[in-house]
């Protein structure tokens, strides 16, 4: 009997060996199987997980992020133990003591099941880390196969502060936020650091369902898990019973329950600088790297400058559409439902898209027409607490617009439009409500450094939330006389002076398509004049005979030099500006006339530095000459040595630079700028007015600014002088304010003459006067004529004798002799003179 029991048992453990053997070989070959081709594990060593973009001015202020992942990462030891262990009580009780996956985590996940528990996944954190980075996230046996193996693996080869930190970082807890850091600053605008238990627990909750468990929607859900994430802390011992309880009885509070501010609150609206940053480094740089390489970007903005650019732009644009006195509102309405109730309204208008970012003098608030009685109009305004009287539109506000008198010609119940305070200018007191509108007519603004092509500002439109559209870089428009300065420097560099005489009369051009017979702005011909006289008067004649003497292909040469064009067409009629460019482009190459010739290239950044802190662009090339030797010894000074190109000769930038200030002085720009420094620049009108420009400089800094039409269409009344000298003014008083501006620097090489402005001849060096000017001459290069008063009327000639070198000679503004008034220079008989040496 013994003997028989011992075989059976014999039998029964031989059995059992056998099984367990074989089921050891099944499972070794199921893994051996599935083990063969899965992801190299070893790359996570090196995983730089996507993480935000963000822009600094150069206050070094955060103005900006961009990232398609919002993510900000935390190496392991700057995540605060709170926040580790509140994930780990809540994912991965066991996460420091098993060896990738949990064997009695796995055991009591399916025993709690047995028992009609709550079903919860066994996965440990390394599982989790494993299925994130390096599969798929389908619910299959293979892929937990899978997941179990390279757990296994990791284990092996990272640290568990290193799997932790891979975890920490990549995870998803919703509002787009990924990762611990972001979701802290999205969930309450804090630090890792300054996050409390019930915070941390919070954080913790989420990746259970990200999705929905929305601190708002799921309150109470959300709620009771932080809790129960609080109880699993205390029972893993890192909390305090007392400070479970302590947190447990707070309420859940946070950004989106209204309990903190939101992050982005603190930053300014985005504006269409930073978002040209973004066009242009996505180009630069490739879009994945630029949304989520983690790049810290240093920009050029001025915050002052840049606000002031965007007032005086909205300015001048909103000026232009009141003067046209047509209303036409937002063309946005509520339903009549939303105006039963101030909560409804308030709560209707918060939902719709519109500009919130527009300051003129004062912040424009949405609003809603509540009432419209026959002479005042009641408004509920976004924003702004409603009083017992609530606010009104008043009649007077509504003198400005034709033909109305009173609210309801244009409100009625429900439009939703634009209003601002208006204050009185002695103490700034409350005076009424204004209604506004954003003009159909737009416009751009940009500015910048002339030495190094630093962009100041740049404002691409009345308001970014209305039209991200940029005018400054992504509209091409005819730039019209404010390219002809490059016509003129191709001129200066072929042997012209500013005092050459050019004949200002008709012209025809055969086409091919036609004649072509160009006029001047006032249709009117002024004979032979100098070639300041030309620019200084904007004089489309002198501009197209000047184009054809020198040759288009001369004249495009250069436009592309500075970088005007890409290409230009050898056409005469681009001679006067006809081909599309963009104000960025006329900006950056005017900076080469102030800065004496040198080429810049423009830059909205900096600097851009990668995720580990190293420099990857740094935008001045610039060498610094002795630094180390000048931070060490007092009285030495470092120098900045310049490798920048040469565009075009030095004396030819000074004078031109020269006749642009008499633009400003006594040109098409005339009475519109006074900045109290020297001041040079150009105005530019396109046929019919469609587009207008004014570009100008003082000499350290440019800007420019366009006005026109999406869709081009005529502005009446319009000039680049009435529409875009003022904006330049308001914005460069700040500019000089700040910057300071001084004379121009005046080349080596070359003398000064004096001359009659009017007819080009040489003065003696003591004349003076408003028709007087003292033109810079290369060494060796002196004016083709001499003046002289014979037979009652002025004439100018190489044979005519000078004035006597001892007389004082003073000339009238309009350009007559003092003493002898009879006769204009420009309106002499040039018909008796010889024609050798006029042009």
């Amino acid at each position: 009997m013994v003997r028989f029991i011992l075989s059976f048992f014999g039998a029964i453990f031989s059995a059992l060996t056998i099984g367990a053997v074989a089921a050891a070989l099944v499972v070794g070959a199921i893994f051996w199987m599935y083990g063969r081709d899965l992801p190299n594990h070893e790359q996570l060593a090196q995983y730089a997980p996507p993480t935000i973009s963000r822009i600094y001015n150069t206050d070094g202020r955060m103005i900006d992020e961009f990232a398609q992942e919002r993510r900000l990462f935390s190496p392991a030891d700057e995540i605060p133990d709170l926040v580790k262990h509140a994930f780990i009580s809540a994912e991965d009780k066991n996460f420091y003591v098993h060896q990738g996956y949990d064997p009695r985590g796995m055991l009591a996940a399916a025993v709690d099941a047995l028992r009609g528990g709550r079903l919860r996944g066994a996965s440990t954190i390394t599982q989790q880390v494993m299925k994130n980075f390096l599969l798929s996230s389908d619910r299959s046996a293979e892929r937990k196969i899978k997941e179990l193996i390279l757990a296994s693996r990791i284990e092996e080869t990272l640290s568990k502060d290193r799997i932790l930190e891979l975890y920490l970082n990549e995870i998803f807890l919703g509002q787009n936020s990924f990762g611990v850091t972001a979701a802290a600053q999205t969930y309450f605008n804090k630090t890792l650091g300054e996050l409390t238990p019930e915070e941390a627990a919070f954080l913790a909750a989420l990746p259970q369902a990200p999705s929905t468990y929305h601190p708002v929607r799921a309150k109470e859900r959300v709620t009771d898990r932080r809790n129960f994430v609080l109880k699993e802390m205390h029972e893993n011992g890192y909390i305090t019973e007392e400070e479970m309880q302590t947190a447990q009885a707070k309420p859940l509070m946070t950004v989106q329950n209204g309990d903190y501010e939101p992050f982005r609150a603190a930053l300014p609206p985005r504006d269409y600088f930073t978002d040209e940053i973004r066009r242009q480094l996505s180009a630069d740089f490739g879009e994945e790297e630029f949304f989520g390489g983690g790049l810290t970007i240093r920009a050029t903005v001025d915050p002052e400058l840049q606000a002031k650019a965007a007032e005086a732009l909205r300015r001048g644009l909103e000026s232009y559409d009141r003067g046209r006195a047509e209303w036409r509102g937002t063309g946005q309405t509520l339903p009549p439902e939303a105006l039963t109730s101030e909560e409804a309204w308030r709560a209707a208008l918060a939902e719709l898209d519109i500009a919130r970012d527009i300051f003129l003098e004062h912040q424009w608030y949405p609003a809603v027409v509540l009432q419209v009685g026959d002479t005042h109009a009641r408004i509920g305004i976004e924003g702004i607490e409603d009083d017992a009287d609530g606010h009104w539109i008043p009649p007077d506000d509504l003198r400005w617009i034709r033909g109305v008198n009173r609210p309801g010609q244009i409100l009625t119940e429900g439009d939703v439009v634009f209003v601002r305070q208006m204050t009185s200018d002695s103490d700034g007191s409350f005076i009424r409500w204004s209604l506004r509108q954003i003009p159909e007519v737009q416009g751009a603004f940009a500015a910048m450094d002339v030495n190094n092509g630093r962009v100041l500002a740049m404002q691409g439109g009345f308001s970014y939330q209305h039209s991200v559209f940029n005018r400054a870089t992504q509209a091409t428009r005819q730039p019209g006389s404010s390219f002809k300065p490059f016509v003129y420097a191709a001129a200066l560099d072929s042997g012209y002076s500013p005092a050459t005489i050019v004949i200002d009369a008709p012209i025809e051009v055969d086409t091919g398509e036609g004649v072509w017979r160009p006029t001047n702005a006032s249709n009117e011909f002024y004979g032979p004049s100098p070639l300041r006289t030309g620019i200084e008067q904007s004089r489309n004649l002198m501009t197209v005979r000047l184009a054809q003497e020198i040759g288009m292909w001369t004249v495009a040469d250069y436009a592309e030099r500075f970088g005007v064009y890409d290409e230009l067409q050898p056409f005469l009629a681009n001679s006067l500006g006809a081909q599309e460019t963009t104000l960025y482009k006329i900006v950056a190459a005017y900076a080469m006339f102030a800065n004496g010739g040198e080429r810049v290239e423009p830059t909205l950044v900096d600097r851009v530095q990668d995720r580990w802190g190293r420099t990857i662009y740094r935008h001045d090339q610039r060498e610094c000459v002795d630094c180390q030797l000048a931070s060490l010894d007092a009285g030495v000074a470092p120098r900045i040595v310049s490798n920048r190109e040469r565009v075009m000769n030095a004396i030819t930038a000074y004078q031109l630079t020269s006749m642009m200030q008499g633009v400003v002085q006594r040109g098409t720009a005339a009475g519109r700028i006074n900045l109290g420094v020297p001041v040079a620049g150009k105005t530019g009108t396109t046929n019919d007015a469609k587009d207008v420009w004014f570009v100008g400089f003082t000499s350290n800094i440019v800007a420019g600014c366009y006005i026109g039409y999406d869709r081009p269409e005529r502005m009446p009344g319009a000039s680049g002088g009435a529409m875009c000298a003022p904006v330049f003014n308001e914005f460069m008083k700040l500019a000089t304010e700040k910057y300071g501006g001084g004379p121009f620097d005046v080349p080596p090489g070359g003398h000064f003459i004096k001359i009659d402005r009017y007819s080009g001849g040489r003065l003696p060096n003591d004349a003076s006067g408003p028709g007087v000017v003292a033109e810079y001459f290369r060494d060796g290069e002196e004016p083709m004529f001499g003046m002289g008063y014979i037979d009652g009327g002025w004439a100018m000639g190489a044979n005519l004798p000078l004035f006597a070198p001892d007389e004082t000679v003073q000339i009238n503004p309009d350009g007559t002799l003092v003493g002898n008034e009879s006769v204009l220079p420009e309106k002499a008989d040039f018909g008796t003179l010889s024609s050798g040496g006029l042009y």
